[in-house]
C-alpha cells in the first residue's frame, strides 16, 4: 500500500514531521516497508541563472558560465551543453552534491585549464526525465536561490507500507490516518459524504440471477447513469498522486475509480453506458464464455467465477476487471458508475485461478466496509460531476446491503489480564472512540461496556481483538517485562508439553548427526500427496495460492526430497536434510501429527559429508538411514530393546531396503529406507535418496518414575571378552531376533552383541542361512573362570535356539 505524505494529509491535521510519522506507523502495527523522498536526494539543488556564457578558451564545445545562485553569490561553472545561455533559468547543483541518477558526488575541479564550481543539470542527471541534450530550462518567474525540489512540487515523500491480511480499512488512505489520528498524532478530519441530488430515475435495473444458495457471492450491487459527460484527463493533482505510486493516469473515469481504491479503499468501476445493451446482470459465468480484459489479455471463465453481464455477454469479471468492450474512452458521454459488494473468497479462487493481480481483487478478497457502498457511489459521483460534467441519475440498488451490528461486553480488567499493561479508563474508551468503535457503559458496572464495532472493521470478533487495538495504539513499549514470581526453594513448573520437548531435543539430536534443518511448504501438488499416502478429497484445499500447492501434505519427505533436487540442480548433489514439522493423515484432530524426516542424497552418509580423497565415495544407503532413526530415538529416551525393527515399508519405501519401526503390531511410528525409484521418478528427483520419517506422537512416553534405576555409572575394573557364535536359521528369521536372544540370555554379563557375518551357499541347506554374531561379556566382580564362560556360552546358545529355531553350525 503506497501514498503520499500530502495525501494523507487530506485527512489528518498534524504537524509532525515525515520521521516521526514512519515511527508511528510501524508501531502502530502498519509497518514501513520503504520511504521514497524525491526532496531528499534533490536538497542540495537550487535553482540558478546563467549571468553570462562565454566560449571555453581550450575546448570548442565547452563554455565558461557566470552562474547567480542566489544571495549575491556568483559562481564560475564549465558547461558543455548547448543551450547554455545568458538569462536562462536551471538547476544548479554546488560542490559536494550527489547526482542522483550516477551516483557521482561532486567536487570542485579544473577543466582544460579552467576552475569549475559546480554543474548545470539536465533532468537525466537529476533523475526526472529522459531529455540529457541539454540542461533544464525552467519558467523566467523561477526564484532564484530557491530549492529546485519545492518549486518543482517534489517534496511530497511517497510511504510504503505492509499490511496484514486482517487490516481491510488499512487499504485506504483514510484509514490510515484515523489510525495515526488515535495514535494521537493529529486531529482526524473525517468529512462526511453528502448524497448526490439525482435528476432522473436510473434507466437500467441491475439483478441477481443467483440461486439462493449463491446470494452470499453478490449481497448487493448499486449503479447510476451520469449522462452527458466529457472524458478527459484528470486533474494534474489527481494525475500527480495515481504517478507517485506507480499507476498510470489514463482518463478522468478511470483515475477516479483508481483514487478512490486508494483513498477510501473502496473499488468501483465505470462502464459506457452507450456501450452496455439491456438491463445488467450479475450472474456465474456460462460454459464456454470468455472476456477480453482491460489488461488486453482474453480469459476462458467458468460456471464458479461471477460476472457482470449485458443482455449480449459478459462486460466485466465481478470485483477484478473490467472488460475492454464496455470501458470507458475519450468517447465515452454517458457512463454507468457501478458500487458493489462481493464474496471474498470467490474473488480470491477466481483471481487465482485465472492469475489475475488488481487493485479491486486485492481490496475485496480481504474484505470492504459494506456501509460505504452508497456513499462510495456518491463520492465517485461528485468526482465525475466535477471534472467531466453531466447529469446524475438516482441510484438503482439490486440485493441489500447488510448493515454491520457486532456487539461485545469488554471488561476493563481484560487489558491487564492479557498483556499486564495497566491503562486508565478514560484512555481505554479514548483509543476506542477514536478509531470508530461506539461504547456504551453497562448500568451499574463502571468495569464493563458494550463496545459496537464499526463496519470497516471484519477483523474484531472478541475482547481479545480489542485488547489488540487499545495496546497497539498506546504503545508495545509500554509493556513492561515482569520476572517470573520464584519463591527460594520452589522450582518453576515446566512450561513446555512432552511433545514440544520432544519437537526440540528431535531437532538438535539430527543436527548433531550432520543433518542440515529445512523448512518446506505444508502444501504439494496432488500428485505427490497422491505418492505419499495422501491425496484424500478431505485434504484438498479449497483455495490453494498455487495449483502445484493443492494438498495438505501426508509426510514431510515431498518437501525435503524437492529440497534436495533443487540443491543437486545447483550443482549440490551430496546433501543430508531433516525437518521436524507438522504432516495431516485425515481431516480429525487426531489425524494431524508431528512428525520428524530426515534424507540423504549422494555421498553424504553418517560418516562424512560429499567426497575426499582419504574417505570412500559410496553412496548413502538404508544403514545411514538406520542410523539417523536410531540415534533421533536414542536422544529422546526410547530404549532399543522394545523397538521392532520389521522388514518392509509403507509404497513410497523401496520393497527391499526398508524397514517399519514399531511397539507391536499396532503402534508402527515410522519407516526408514531407501526411496522407491518410481517416487523418485514422479518428483523428478534423481537417486538413490535414503530417508526416514518418524512420527513423535504416536512413541510412547516414558514412564517419569522408573521402577529400576541405577544410581551412576558403573565400569568395570576387569577386561571384556568375545566370544562368536554362528548360527544356521531359516531365511525368513531376522538377525535382530537372534541378537536379542543373546542380550536377553543373561543381562548381568552380556553387554553387547552384533551380527558380523551372514552366509548364503554351499554347506548350508537350501532354505538356510549362517548368522554369525560376536557377544561381548564384561565381568564386573571377578575374572570370568573357563567353566564359568563355558555356562555362559551353552545359555546364548539355548535361548537362540528356543526363540529362533537356530541350530549351532559345525
Amino acid at each position: 500500500m503506497k501514498f503520499t505524505l500530502s495525501w494523507l494529509k487530506d485527512h489528518i491535521e498534524t504537524d509532525a514531521p515525515l520521521n516521526e510519522i514512519v515511527e508511528t506507523l510501524t508501531k502502530i502495527g502498519l509497518e514501513v516497508e520503504r520511504v521514497d523522498d524525491p526532496a531528499a536526494a534533490l536538497q542540495d539543488f537550487v535553482i540558478a541563472s546563467v549571468i553570462e556564457a562565454k566560449p571555453h578558451p581550450n575546448a570548442d564545445r565547452l563554455q565558461v558560465c557566470l552562474v547567480d545562485v542566489g544571495g549575491d553569490s556568483h559562481v564560475q561553472v564549465v558547461c558543455g551543453a548547448p543551450n547554455a545561455r545568458a538569462g536562462l533559468k536551471t538547476v544548479f547543483a554546488p560542490p559536494g552534491a550527489v547526482i542522483p541518477a550516477k551516483k557521482l558526488t561532486l567536487s570542485k575541479g579544473v577543466i582544460r585549464g579552467v576552475e569549475s564550481n559546480g554543474m548545470l543539470c539536465s533532468g537525466e542527471e537529476l533523475g526526472l526525465s529522459g531529455e540529457h541534450d541539454g540542461i533544464m530550462e525552467l519558467a523566467e518567474g523561477a526564484p532564484i536561490g530557491q530549492h529546485f525540489a519545492a518549486f518543482a512540487g517534489l517534496a511530497d515523500p511517497v510511504i510504503e507500507i505492509n499490511l496484514l491480511p486482517n487490516r481491510p480499512d488499512a487499504m485506504g488512505v483514510e484509514g490510515i490516518a484515523r489510525d495515526l489520528s488515535a495514535a494521537g498524532l493529529g486531529r482526524f478530519k473525517g468529512r462526511a459524504i453528502t448524497p448526490i441530488e439525482d435528476s432522473f430515475p436510473c434507466p437500467v435495473t441491475p439483478r441477481l440471477d443467483l440461486s439462493p444458495q449463491d446470494a452470499h457471492l453478490a449481497p448487493a450491487f448499486a449503479l447510476r447513469l451520469v449522462r452527458g459527460v466529457r472524458n478527459g484527463a484528470s486533474p494534474a493533482w489527481l494525475q500527480k498522486r495515481l504517478a507517485a505510486i506507480g499507476l498510470r493516469p489514463i482518463n478522468a473515469l478511470v483515475d477516479i475509480t483508481n483514487y478512490l481504491s486508494f483513498d477510501r479503499a473502496r473499488p468501483l468501476h465505470v462502464f459506457d453506458a452507450n456501450k452496455v445493451r439491456g438491463h445488467l446482470a450479475v450472474r456465474r459465468a456460462r460454459p464456454g464464455e470468455s472476456l477480453e480484459a482491460l489488461d488486453g489479455r482474453t480469459y476462458a471463465l467458468d460456471g464458479e467465477m461471477v460476472v457482470i453481464a449485458d443482455e449480449e455477454g459478459v462486460l466485466s469479471l465481478a470485483g477484478i476487471m473490467g472488460g475492454a468492450a464496455s470501458g470507458c474512452d475519450e468517447t465515452t458521454t454517458d457512463v454507468f458508475i457501478e458500487a458493489a459488494l462481493w464474496d471474498p473468497v470467490n474473488i480470491a479462487r477466481t483471481g487465482r485461478r485465472l492469475g489475475i493481480v488488481s487493485d479491486a481483487r486485492y481490496r475485496f478478497e480481504r474484505g470492504i466496509d459494506p456501509a460505504f457502498t452508497l456513499p462510495g457511489l456518491d463520492l465517485a459521483t461528485r468526482f465525475v460531476l466535477e471534472f467531466c460534467g453531466g447529469e446524475p441519475s438516482q441510484s438503482s440498488v439490486a440485493g441489500k446491503i447488510p448493515q454491520p451490528d457486532k456487539r461485545i461486553v469488554f471488561f476493563l480488567g481484560e487489558v491487564v489480564r492479557l498483556t499486564g499493561l495497566e491503562l486508565p479508563p478514560s484512555e481505554i474508551a479514548g483509543i476506542l472512540e477514536h478509531l470508530g468503535f461506539e461504547l456504551s457503559y453497562s448500568p451499574g458496572n463502571s468495569d464493563r461496556f458494550v463496545v459496537k464495532a464499526p463496519s470497516w472493521r471484519p477483523d474484531i470478533e472478541g475482547p481479545a481483538d480489542l485488547v489488540e487495538e487499545i495496546v497497539r495504539i498506546a504503545g508495545l513499549d509500554r509493556v513492561m517485562a515482569r520476572p517470573f514470581a520464584r519463591e527460594r526453594e520452589a522450582v518453576q513448573a515446566p512450561v513446555l508439553t512432552p511433545l514440544q520437548r520432544r519437537v526440540r531435543t528431535a531437532k538438535r539430536a539430527l543436527a548433531a548427526a550432520g543433518l542440515v534443518e529445512a523448512v518446506t511448504w505444508s502444501f504439494i501438488s496432488h500428485a505427490r500427496a497422491e505418492a505419499f499416502g495422501g491425496g484424500a478429497p478431505a485434504l484438498t484445499l479449497a483455495n490453494p495460492i498455487a495449483a502445484d500447492l493443492s494438498d495438505m501434505r501426508p509426510s514431510l519427505l515431498p518437501g525435503l526430497i524437492a529440497a534436495a533436487q533443487r540443491n543437486a540442480d545447483r550443482g549440490h548433489g551430496d546433501v543430508a536434510l531433516f525437518e521436524v514439522g507438522q504432516i495431516f493423515k485425515g481431516e480429525g484432530e487426531a489425524d494431524q501429527k508431528i512428525a520428524a524426516a530426515a534424507i540423504r542424497q549422494g555421498s553424504n552418509k553418517t560418516s562424512g559429508a560429499g567426497r575426499q580423497w582419504s574417505a570412500s565415495t559410496a553412496k548413502a544407503d538404508v544403514f545411514d538411514a538406520k542410523a539417523d532413526v536410531l540415534a533421533l530415538l536414542s536422544a529422546l529416551g526410547v530404549p532399543a530393546t522394545a523397538l521392532q525393527i520389521v522388514p518392509g515399508g509403507p509404497d513410497w519405501l523401496h520393497p527391499g531396503r526398508s524397514a517399519t519401526l514399531q511397539f507391536g503390531p499396532k503402534n508402527k511410528i515410522g519407516a526408514f529406507g531407501e526411496i522407491h525409484p518410481r517416487v523418485l521418478e514422479k518428483m523428478g528427483a534423481e537417486g538413490p535418496i535414503t530417508a526416514f520419517e518418524v512420527l513423535l506422537n504416536d512413541i510412547p512416553v516414558t514412564k517419569s518414575k522408573p521402577t529400576k534405576t541405577k544410581s551412576k555409572l558403573e565400569l568395570s575394573e576387569f577386561m571384556p571378552l568375545q566370544r562368536d557364535f554362528a548360527f544356521v536359521v531359516d531365511q525368513t528369521v531376522l538377525a535382530g531376533e537372534i541378537l536379542k536372544a543373546a542380550l536377553a540370555s543373561n543381562r548381568t554379563l552380556v553387554a553387547d552383541a552384533e551380527v558380523f557375518d551372514v552366509y548364503e551357499g554351499a554347506g548350508i541347506a537350501e532354505g538356510k542361512k549362517s548368522v554369525a554374531i560376536s557377544v561381548t561379556l564384561q565381568p564386573r566382580d571377578k575374572t570370568l573362570t573357563e567353566s564359568e564362560i563355558e555356562a555362559v556360552a551353552s545359555r546364548i546358545i539355548a535361548d537362540v535356539a528356543q526363540k529362533t529355531g537356530a541350530t549351532l553350525r559345525g
